[in-house]
């Protein structure tokens, strides 16, 4: 049932109006060469795989909801897909299968800000003027903010980032460790 009209009544006219009917996808050779390279490489992401697939079913069968059956996928999924392949027409074909960027706020500090914070973390504490032997912290947010490496940032944020696993450099030596109690028996 491609391009299938959708009709209602026109009271006043006393006749059926045809309503509008959904774009269809066309694809160029090009267009569809990369989206079935994409679907065969190893390594493009499912969700990627996916949705090359939604769009070559869609330019197969042209209807929403048998592409959606035949993927085994909700019909506004495939709907989803289809406007946003015609929208983003004139982009690389790869760029036409990615989210859409999201809302929220833009991290605040940086990559190459946390860079320097970690390469702060990496010096010893008393060539800073630092009475101490081991950065916390609290010391190193102190420190980021007094070379004007950030404007401002917070004990605990820097904490979370170095614990987090995603820096290498900064290493447990390097960040004081909490005291824990021996257990008295």
């Amino acid at each position: 049932m491609a391009g299938a009209w959708i009709e209602w009544h026109d009271r006043e006219r006393e006749e059926i109006v045809p309503g509008p009917t959904a774009l269809e996808v066309v694809l160029s050779d090009e267009e569809r060469k990369e989206l079935e390279a994409l679907v065969r490489a190893r390594k493009t992401p499912q969700r990627i795989v996916f949705r090359a697939r939604i769009i070559l079913t869609l330019a197969e069968v042209g209807n929403v909801t048998e592409a959606a059956e035949r993927l085994t996928t909700r019909r506004e999924t495939a709907r989803i897909w289809r406007r946003y392949w015609i929208e983003r027409a004139g982009l690389p074909t790869r760029d036409r299968l990615e989210d859409a960027p999201r809302p929220g706020t833009p991290p605040r500090i940086t990559p190459e800000q946390w860079c320097k914070i970690v390469a702060v973390a990496c010096e010893e504490p008393e060539k800073s003027g630092r009475p101490i032997t081991h950065w916390t912290p609290r010391e190193l947010a102190e420190e980021a903010i007094k070379r004007e490496i950030v404007t401002s940032i917070s004990t605990r944020h820097v904490g979370r980032f170095l614990k987090s696993g995603r820096v290498e450099a900064a290493q447990n030596d390097v960040l004081a460790q909490p005291r824990t109690r021996a257990r008295s028996r």
